[in-house]
């Protein structure tokens, strides 16, 4: 089975040297410092905040003389490698094809990208996701398919890089999609330069995750029956040793495994466990995997993750947001350099996102939640850090909207963390307001740069984004708290912080409209049916309008039962807080916008939806954007969506 992506990623990679790519290269001078950003601009266009960052996730070579990344480009977005010293190499440059996601990238040696690639395809009536991996030549003159034609559904996942300057990895991937043996994913080592692949461990029944050592030895395998809810590890020291089961967990009795993220040399692991309430890294012993000395020292969060070391077997950093996202170096040398990058640049926030394998070059976000910021590079050996880009070149380094963290209580006193931005130049009283809940549900909103709650500022609004029930990062309990409580006590949270902000005499409680994105959209369409006398309108992006169809869509994947238990967990009558079955309650306009290309929720949530609002007799405004996905990657159905929206709120909730 293979994907129609050949024509996107060819041999041929034509406008090299592109005149937009120069500005990022930099001649070895002594760099200029960081500068400070503009105060008060004047009214930004809504073309600005659609448009995509002109450089995403961009990662730095081993050697740190290339970036790679994706770069939007008269809207839009091409794979690119650019070199960081004029006269080095040419840039290389190609476009992203409008059906097939290009979902990471990294470096495997110097000369070596591998790639990510994901695309739908029909199978016997059905669609599904297929991934697969490419591995691409720094100067994109060559590629190389890593195995496709003997590939199942899932090809994507990577084990292991060697370390030794060699392009190999280690891989795990089905085989087919036919024989069970084959969706199993087996164990490969590949060189990516030529392709070549010899697998190192058959498929076993129900391990669906593979786990090795920074030595590129297969140490675990995570068995799951999505049937039976047993899940189990199996574990072994070496290569040279056969697997043993060394934990067992049952699913239904809320019973979990401790699965290590890093191998110790000293025969020791590191895991994050949540035996606190909060997740947090621990030290662990093996095979018995008994929890041993707290590592992480975060109060009242959970850590995000971690980043590991050069040689993979020992960390770098904790990785943690509070009210804004951190890196807790453990690493002296780094966690000087971060030190001094965050003194340097501050009030804004420096986040070192990409390196060299030595960790003597780096890569610097400098940016707050009030100016989109721009990209730096860092040569410790040459001093300061040098200027590479702007992430919002329309914008630039402006200071737009302020942003803050605040905690208010919900009517049961169940203390909730949301995000307040401020429209710019028009005080904190008395303002209309939006009410802008965050997708998931399990996950959160944090101060950092976001275009859309900054666009609606800059029309006039104060948004607050609440991290209601439910949310990720405030610990086992607070997550516990939304089982459910979906369209509950969910959406209570979301209107009691239109009561305290009222209160505070910050919004206007009669000009208040909600706006929402995947869950958020369900939340919106849920305060259209239950709270409509709140709010004066609400929108819906991509928003679950149907409980049941979704548990239904959910069945054609992976662990579907898991899945489906945990939905029912967190919304035990499907229909009685599923929006498409209160449609004829709904009292407020509606404004719904859905991409056609969603894969993670159909559109037909929302044309189920349309449908039930007209039948029940209801206006509603409904946009489909044919080429839209989930996560607006396209910068045009981001502007369409902006000015759809900007319209709608002008007409029901004027700023």
């Amino acid at each position: 089975m293979t994907l129609g992506v050949t024509r996107m990623l060819g041999a041929s990679v034509a406008a090299l040297a592109l005149m937009a790519l120069t500005g990022m290269t930099q001649e070895p001078a002594k760099p200029a410092a960081a500068s400070a950003p503009a105060a008060r601009p004047g009214p930004q266009p809504v073309e600005a905040f659609a448009a995509l960052p002109e450089f995403e996730k961009p990662s730095l070579s081993p050697d740190g003389t290339r970036i790679a990344g994706k770069r939007a480009l008269n809207g839009q977005q091409y794979l690119m490698v650019v070199p960081l010293v004029k006269g080095q190499s040419k840039p290389a440059i190609v476009p992203i094809g409008e059906k097939v996601d290009v979902n990471w990238w990294r470096w495997v040696n110097d000369e070596w990208l591998l790639v990510g690639l994901g695309a739908k395809q029909v199978i016997e009536g059905e669609e599904y996701y297929i991934t697969r991996m490419l591995g691409i030549r720094a100067d994109m003159a060559k590629t190389t398919r890593i195995d496709w034609d003997r590939s199942g559904f899932r090809a994507d996942e990577v084990l292991w890089v060697a370390r030794d300057g060699s392009p190999r990895i280690l891989f795990a991937k089905q085989t087919g999609i036919y024989s069970m043996e084959d969706v199993y994913p087996s164990v490969f080592e590949a060189d990516i330069s030529t392709g070549k692949v010899k697998r190192i461990v058959s498929g076993q029944t129900d391990v669906w995750d593979w786990y090795a050592d920074g030595q590129g030895q297969l140490r675990m395998g995570v068995r799951y029956s999505d049937s039976t809810r047993q899940k189990s590890l199996l574990y072994r020291q070496s290569n040279a040793e056969s697997f043993r089961t060394i934990a067992r967990a049952d699913a239904r009795k809320d019973e979990s495994v401790l699965v290590p993220s890093i191998f110790r040399p000293d025969g020791t692991a590191l895991a994050i466990d949540d035996s606190d309430g909060y997740d947090a890294l621990y030290e662990v012993t093996l095979p018995d995997l008994k929890l041993g000395r707290k590592l992480s020292s975060v109060t009242g969060y959970d850590i995000d993750g971690i980043i590991g070391n050069e040689a993979g077997d020992d960390i770098s950093a904790i990785r943690y947001t509070d009210q804004y996202y951190h890196d807790a170096w453990t690493d002296p040398r780094i966690k000087d350099l971060q030190a001094q990058v965050d003194k340097a640049v501050a009030p804004r926030r420096a986040e070192i996102i990409s390196w060299n394998r030595a960790r003597t070059r780096f890569l610097i976000d400098v940016s707050s939640p009030s100016t989109p910021g721009a990209l730096y590079y860092w040569d410790t050996d040459y001093g300061n850090m040098q200027f590479l880009s702007w992430d919002n070149p329309q914008l630039k380094g402006q200071r737009l909207s302020p942003v803050r963290t605040l905690r208010y209580p919900a009517r049961d006193g169940t203390q909730i963390e949301a995000i307040l931005t401020l429209p710019r130049g028009r005080g904190d009283k008395n303002l209309p307001l939006i009410v802008l809940p965050h997708g998931g549900p399990f996950a959160r909103d944090s101060e950092s740069w976001d275009w859309w709650s900054q666009y609606l500022a800059e029309l006039g609004y104060a948004v607050i984004q609440p991290n209601y029930r439910g949310s990720s990062g405030y610990g086992t309990a607070f997550a516990l708290k939304g089982q459910g409580e979906w369209g509950l006590k969910m959406q209570d949270d979301l209107n009691d912080a239109v009561t305290w902000l009222a209160k505070q005499g910050i919004a206007d409680p009669k000009r208040v409209c909600m706006v929402g994105a995947s869950y958020g959209g369900y939340a919106a369409m849920r305060a259209a049916q239950r709270d409509g006398a709140l709010y004066r309108c609400a929108i819906s992006y991509a928003g679950v309008s149907d409980l049941q169809a979704m548990k239904r869509y959910d069945s054609r994947f992976l662990f579907s039962k898991t899945r489906a238990d945990w939905l029912h967990k967190q919304a035990p009558d499907y229909r009685a807080v599923s929006p498409r079955f209160g449609a004829a309650d709904m009292t407020i306009p509606l404004l719904i916008v859905h991409g056609k290309e969603d894969k993670r929720v159909p559109v037909n949530q929302s044309r189920m939806m349309v449908a039930a609002l007209k039948a029940a007799g209801k206006p509603v405004n409904y946009i489909e954007q044919p080429l839209a996905d989930h996560h607006f990657t396209r910068s045009e159905d981001r502007l369409e969506f902006l000015k759809a929206m900007a319209a709608f709120l002008a007409e029901h909730n004027p700023a």
